[in-house]
């Protein structure tokens, strides 16, 4: 990160661990004698909530368990631990096994806006952008097999399979941001793309359509009493 002195910060958002029991489970019992569980028998799984780290579990009968909400991968694994040891005071034979971080989600903001017409053409066909769908361009790191969401404002959202590669994306990124970063004089229309446009034409928000109508329909009748319709 070379080409700009400004100090970026990544914030880890969300950790989604899984781990073993190596025991099959009953999940009746969990959801009659544990504490802060949720049943929810349509899924085929129970979900046990954690305040010290805060993280939800989900958890199968076949002793399959997944962590999520976790903000680091340390903070996961104590939470995970926290749940077999919750497990094993229900009268489960449960061993903390198999634990892995299988996914990992962090935001970050750079310091320019972006003009991502011209980061698409700059990295097609890693980057797809299809602003009618979605305000965000999609550049997928297949080496690290991380994924990066790119928005105009700066604003990136970054997901891989752990920490190490959500860092290593961040940095291969930036310098091909930062060649596509927007003047300040630059009109923002540019790489808003066509969404902005269609939004002007026919804003989505009520309160952009509201004020949308009443200002053509005051026209109308300012046209109408100058006569200035043929």
């Amino acid at each position: 990160m070379d080409s700009s002195n400004e100090t970026i910060d990544i914030n880890v958002t969300n950790v989604v661990s899984t781990f073993s029991t190596l025991c099959p489970l009953i999940l009746r019992t969990i959801a009659l004698n544990g504490y802060n569980v949720k049943n929810k028998p349509e899924a085929g799984q129970v979900q046990m909530r954690i305040r010290k780290p805060k993280i939800t579990a989900s958890i199968w009968s076949s002793g399959k368990i997944m962590c999520t909400g976790a903000k680091s991968e340390d903070e996961s694994k104590r939470g995970a631990r926290r749940v077999a040891r919750s497990l094993q005071k229900l009268g489960f034979k449960v061993r903390f096994s198999a634990f892995r971080v299988v996914n990992v989600l962090a935001v970050c903001r750079m310091p320019f806006a972006i003009n991502l017409i011209d980061f698409t053409k700059n990295n097609s066909p890693d980057v797809s952008y299809e602003p009618e769908l979605h305000p965000a361009a999609k550049y997928r790191i297949k080496e690290i097999k991380a994924t990066v969401q790119v928005f105009s404002t700066g604003s990136i959202t970054i997901t891989g399979p752990n920490v190490k590669s959500v860092v290593k994306g961040v940095e291969k990124v930036y310098p091909l941001l930062f060649k596509c970063k927007m003047k300040k004089q630059e009109d923002t229309i540019t790489g808003l793309g066509s969404s902005f446009n269609v939004r002007l034409i026919y804003p989505k928000c009520p309160k952009e359509r509201y004020k949308y109508f009443v200002t053509i329909r005051y026209y109308k009748i300012y046209c109408t009493q100058e006569n200035l319709f043929p």
